[in-house]
């Protein structure tokens, strides 16, 4: 009765209360010891369902966040072009406009002025695919490989077919939603570019609080350096392929392949983003389109592109890239590599960028200790 008496007596609120009846069920015992196997056991069993979790939202979550790094890669190569604004009294919420106003009027004139070219070229040369490809086979030595591989049978085999476009574009509906989906993503990618852009400054310094403050000074320098880098090699990149994509729209002009210039000009610029991939491939692609034309253009092709390949990869690329981000020329070739082996185009994109970081960190990190030591 005396323990019902108390327990109505208690107040409200008391359920977990440690004092109330603490000596009715006994003194507590020790509390696990952190060295227990069962508490060690338990930790790591938790720990691994932890990171299993994590991986697999990451896996989940992998196109939102490839369009975030794209965002946020874009707004660091923009950065620079803000910071030069700002440097001539332009507020950066200004400056970030001013940029986004250009960017749009930029591709709105470009598409309104060359894109009913380059539809009409486009489609010329899809229309034309049959018959280069029927051409190329008349060559002793591609007549021979073909007889052997079968690549230009195949190839000519499925774009005759009837049924092709449907096959290859999965049908107007997935098409439409294809398109759809490309427009949804390039509108994502544009608003958090320039959201990115527009907060940066707040970003760096969120992110360099994390950074004890001891060392935060110093962290910061460190990242200011990074993302320099980052900004002049998105800067020089563009540089490279747009002198690639203008060269290859005069030399095609002049060697006779002007119904098929503008889009083989815009492929090689776009390609040539890739590091040492995407400039020899497109190279390749202008070579076979010329050789089916004329025996003579694809030769021309190839001496030209022979030459302007070597000129780009030793003279042009490294001088732009060693004054953008001081990466040497071997770890140029490995990173971009072991980046395209990992992540795909993205990967050998962000190879570079992210090597130079690396480098900048092993140098000013690990070096400095290293030589204190």
């Amino acid at each position: 009765m005396a323990l019902r008496g108390e327990a109505q007596e208690a107040p409200a609120g008391s359920l977990f209360d440690a004092n109330s009846d603490s000596d009715s069920f006994g003194v507590p015992g020790v509390p696990i010891s952190r060295s227990a196997a069962f508490y060690r056991g338990f930790m790591a069993a938790l720990g691994v369902l932890v990171a299993v979790a994590i991986g697999l939202a990451v896996r989940e979550a992998t196109d939102v966040l490839v369009l975030v790094l794209v965002a946020v890669f874009l707004a660091v190569g923009l950065n620079p072009v803000v910071e030069l604004a700002i440097r001539y009294g332009w507020k950066r919420g200004w400056a970030v406009l001013a940029v986004a106003v250009v960017f749009l009027g930029v591709v709105t004139t470009v598409v309104i002025t060359v894109g009913g070219v380059l539809r009409t070229q486009l489609l010329t040369l899809i229309d034309d695919a049959p018959r280069l490809l029927h051409d190329l086979r008349h060559h002793a030595t591609i007549k021979h490989l073909d007889n052997k591989y079968h690549i230009l049978t195949n190839l000519e085999n499925k774009i005759e077919a009837p049924d092709f476009a449907q096959k290859t574009f999965g049908g107007i509906f997935n098409v439409g939603l294809s398109v759809l989906r490309t427009l949804l993503n390039i509108l994502i990618v544009f608003v958090l570019t320039l959201y990115f852009l527009a907060s940066l400054p707040t970003l760096k310094r969120a992110m360099y609080s994390l950074a004890p403050a001891s060392r935060r000074e110093r962290v910061g320098h460190l990242g200011d350096e990074i993302l320099r880098r980052v900004g002049r090699y998105v800067i020089g990149a563009f540089l490279v392929a747009l002198l690639a994509g203008t060269v290859t729209l005069i030399f095609l002009l002049i060697v006779g392949l002007g119904q098929y210039a503008l889009p083989l000009a815009l492929l090689v610029a776009l390609l040539d983003l890739v590091p040492l991939v995407g400039s020899i491939l497109g190279a390749s692609i202008v070579t076979i389109v010329g050789l089916a034309n004329s025996f003579g253009i694809g030769v021309a092709c190839a001496i030209f592109y022979l030459i302007y390949e070597t000129l780009e990869g030793y003279v042009i690329y490294p001088r732009v890239m060693r004054s953008s981000i001081d990466v040497p020329e071997y770890v140029t070739v490995v990173a971009v590599l072991l980046g395209g082996s990992i992540a795909g185009v993205l990967g050998a994109l962000l190879a570079l960028p992210i090597t130079a970081a690396l480098l900048l960190i092993v140098r000013e990190v690990w070096v400095r200790r290293q030589d204190v030591a």
